[in-house]
């Protein structure tokens, strides 16, 4: 069994108006990514300005900058993950995004100062 750390900040008011249940898929779907992939997962929010910025952080293997659209797309897995351990089915990163999207925001993917990725969730709040 691996060891894995999850720490987590708010700053900014703590109430948020979203869909309970989608919002909690959206981010149990990006978390549960970084988990499957990274030993240590940073969940950072940020409620300020009319927006609600969630960035979660990881120092995983990441996803080259090239494929970070492509994974996007329903039943993408990249070549690493088509391993039989790692299960999923290529749906969790589009069905985050289309949630965020349907909050008038939106899912991106970029380089973690923790060494792996950052997912960055963007919504009016």
């Amino acid at each position: 069994l691996r060891k894995r750390r999850l720490t987590t900040s708010i700053a900014g008011k703590p109430e948020v108006h979203v869909r309970p249940n989608a919002f909690a898929r959206l981010l149990g779907n990006l978390v549960g990514n970084a988990l499957r992939y990274a030993r240590t997962v940073q969940v950072t929010a940020t409620h300020a300005r009319g927006s609600l910025i969630i960035t979660i952080d990881d120092d995983g293997p990441g996803i080259p900058a090239e494929k970070r659209e492509e994974v996007f797309k329903p039943f993408v897995r990249l070549d690493a993950a088509r391993n039989q351990d790692q299960g999923g089915t290529g749906l969790g990163l589009s069905i985050a995004r289309d949630i965020a999207r349907s909050h008038g925001g939106d899912v991106t993917l970029d380089d973690s100062p923790l060494g792996g990725l950052r997912a960055t969730v963007r919504v009016p709040a």
